[in-house]
């Protein structure tokens, strides 16, 4: 009995320890969201720069969540948990004490590489731990983590920037990793894939360097001109490479990513939806903050506590999204969810120079429906429809569509938003004076892109109401995009996901396991 209750109780401890690193990872970035206005004054950055704050971290995690994945598989996904925490808390020191964009965005890069250790062990180490019913309480626990990241994130990241400046989002992480590391080391268990090979470094190199410069023309492109050779040779480059890519990992006996796993329907729709998820709601937060901040002039708590409503209805129907998934299709609970993500966007569409925040309060609450329902879901298929012993490749190639959701999501929906700007702002200011059109016509878009009106356009009714108009504009526009693809993911995602593939699943793990009980077999645990 006393082995029981312990190893019962180590499922529990490797829980808290995943929620744990799963909370501050998903804080980092809620958190980092209300402090960019800041970061922006105090480091001089510009639209580009704030950019790459969020895309330095979404970028290194969605390039090495599949190599993290791999080498767990390979040397333990404890050992590979732990190495991560220790990167991500080393880094975040870094962060906090950056004096430039560059070299806050180098530190946000290596945030990511501990990240994506994190986040490909985290639903593999749960996945070994938990079994039957058991799981699906443990998932929706893991998603009710998630929305309590995007609920607190906001208010505790406000609190923090408006208190002891915006480099004390980042020092907090130092006593949660510590504490993290201490509790993972004593008890959580270690698993691996007895069948796990090497490093893919071909598909590593290829998918790396592919996603980094689809990425630098999105997010330079405006600037830089998407005709110049530099632009245009990046995007001809990282189509290249990612083609690369699917022939290297075609080729390989064990690749890193399976492309075998897209043969099962409810994989890919899994795997699309997370990307549509990220791409849509996750992308346009940042846009969101620099309205509220900039546009609308709140500091940042009270910026996080306009973020509260969308925040809190996903943290409660999180859990209760985890518990149906056991009676509910999960194709319902994936399209339904996007499908109220879709809706929450349209209803933030409509704002003018004369909106107040509650013009986004309808769609926050929507949206946040649709977030806590899709999370767990997610979760649970991306791990359910594989063999147990493929889980930490499952686990990586799910996290990393989610980052890449994230990194081109902001990245395109940044590019639009500046072309958008490029039409807008010309149209907005034309009753004004020509000395201040002669200025707006001189001032490089990024300059409008912020949301805090440039030079003296602030410091005239007229002319910050003509800003306005063009600033939320453009953001109307980005809101019917991002609903546009959260409509997409819905669909696809319902149509994709079939109970078969969960059975066929179940059906090939129990020779799987038969084969480990055999004498001389390699342990998993």
């Amino acid at each position: 009995m006393g082995g029981t209750a312990s190893t019962h109780d180590r499922r529990w401890w490797t829980l808290g320890a995943v929620c744990v690193a799963t909370f501050m990872l998903l804080l980092d970035i809620t958190i980092v969201n209300v402090a960019l206005p800041d970061i922006q004054r105090s480091l001089r950055s510009s639209f580009s720069d704030l950019q790459w704050v969020i895309d330095a971290y979404a970028l290194s995690l969605a390039a090495l969540l599949l190599t993290a994945g791999a080498l767990a598989d390979l040397f333990g996904r404890r050992l590979v948990f732990v190495v991560g925490l220790g990167l991500f808390t080393a880094a975040s020191l870094l962060c906090g004490l950056a004096t430039s964009p560059a070299f806050l965005n180098v530190a946000r890069g290596l945030q990511g590489v501990g990240g994506a250790a994190m986040f490909a062990t985290s639903l593999a180490l749960l996945a070994q731990a938990f079994q039957g019913p058991e799981r699906g309480t443990a998932f929706g626990i893991w998603g009710a983590t998630i929305g309590a990241a995007v609920a607190i994130g906001p208010l505790v990241g406000g609190a923090l920037t408006e208190g002891f400046g915006w480099e004390s989002i980042f020092f907090i992480n130092i006593p949660i990793g510590v504490a993290a590391i201490f509790v993972s080391l004593r008890q959580v268990a270690e698993s691996r894939d007895p069948h796990a090979t090497g490093v893919d470094w071909g598909g590593l190199l290829t998918f790396s360097l592919g996603l980094f410069l689809l990425v630098f023309a999105f997010v330079r492109g405006n600037s830089q001109g998407w005709g110049s050779a530099q632009i245009a040779g990046s995007l001809v480059a990282a189509a290249a490479l990612l083609v690369a890519f699917v022939f290297v990992e075609r080729r390989q006996e064990r690749p890193m990513f399976d492309l075998s796993l897209f043969r099962r329907r409810a994989f890919t729709g899994a795997a699309i939806a997370a990307f549509c998820l990220s791409a849509s709601m996750f992308s346009m937060f940042l846009y969101l903050t620099l309205y509220i901040q900039n546009s609308l002039g709140y500091t940042p708590l009270q910026a996080g506590l306009r973020f509260l409503p969308l925040s809190l209805v996903s943290f409660v129907v999180a859990p209760a999204s985890g518990k149906l998934s056991a009676r509910v299709p999960v194709r319902a609970l994936i399209g339904g969810g996007l499908v109220l993500v879709a809706i929450g966007l349209l209803l933030m569409r409509g704002l003018t120079p004369h909106s107040g925040w509650t013009a986004l309060l309808p769609g926050f609450l929507v949206a946040g429906a649709g977030v806590g329902m899709v999370n767990p879901a997610l979760a649970s298929t991306a791990i359910g429809v594989v063999e147990p012993q493929r889980s930490g490749m499952a686990s990586g190639i799910s996290n990393t569509f989610r980052q890449v959701g994230i990194a081109t999501g902001i990245a395109g929906l940044g590019a639009l938003f500046q072309q958008l700007l490029q039409h807008k702002v010309p149209e907005a200011f034309a009753r004004a004076p020509e000395r201040l059109q002669q200025l707006v016509d001189r001032l490089p878009v990024e300059a409008f892109a912020t949301g805090t009106p440039p030079g003296p356009v602030g410091r005239s009714p007229a002319l910050r109401d003509a800003y306005l108009t063009a600033f939320t504009g453009a953001l109307n526009d980005l809101f019917l995009v991002a609903a546009v693809v959260a409509f997409i993911g819905a669909v696809l995602g319902a149509l994709l996901i079939r109970g078969s593939d969960f059975a066929m699943a179940q059906t090939q793990a129990a020779p799987s396991a038969a084969r480990e009980a055999e004498p001389g077999a390699v342990p998993t645990r």
